[in-house]
């Protein structure tokens, strides 16, 4: 687990598309799936890494050791919450994407752990995620780490005949290991 750097940025792109065309196959049209572009979301993922729209927005990569060169196999986004409900100390997990071929072997884990590990210590006590309602396997390992619904929802607009409802999670990371 790391900081991304920018020689990742084609890699975390590729990755990108490979899962969500996996993983959201059942959730997104497929024009939306094959239009995805590895150039222009790498460029978007370098501009993130050079330039965060905030001090706490992040970019950590899980890699995995393959022939003895580290490969890229997850990412985790989070960044200060910017919902108009939001307090204070709420930052927001933007992304956690694991590679299906690397999946169940922790990296998940990890990237969350170091995700709510950065986002205290930045002085949040609260950390969100907004979900595709029909994407169950985030859902459900968000939930063995924690997290649960809070009742609210969006409509994202994918295509003319396509609206995307997503459901928010949360969890309280406040240290509770000196009560």
């Amino acid at each position: 687990m790391r900081p991304a750097r920018t020689p990742d940025v084609d890699n975390i792109a590729a990755l990108q598309v490979r899962t969500w065309r996996v993983n959201y196959a059942n959730i997104l049209p497929a024009a939306e799936l094959a239009a995805l572009d590895e150039d222009e979301l790498a460029m978007a993922w370098a501009s993130a890494i050079l330039n965060p729209p905030t001090p706490t927005h992040r970019l950590m990569v899980a890699v995995a050791d393959t022939l003895g060169t580290d490969v890229v196999v997850g990412y985790a986004a989070f960044g200060a919450g910017t919902d108009p409900d939001a307090n204070p100390g709420t930052a927001e997990l933007l992304a956690l994407v694991v590679d299906p071929g690397h999946t169940r072997l922790g990296h998940g884990s990890r990237l969350i752990a170091a995700t709510v590990e950065q986002v205290r210590a930045s002085g949040h006590v609260t950390l969100v995620t907004w979900l595709p309602l029909a994407d169950e396997i985030t859902r459900g390992f968000l939930s063995s780490c924690g997290w649960g619904p809070d009742s609210a929802y969006r409509d994202r607009v994918i295509s003319d005949d396509k609206i995307l409802r997503e459901v928010r999670l949360v969890t309280d990371i406040r240290d509770n290991s000196g009560d």
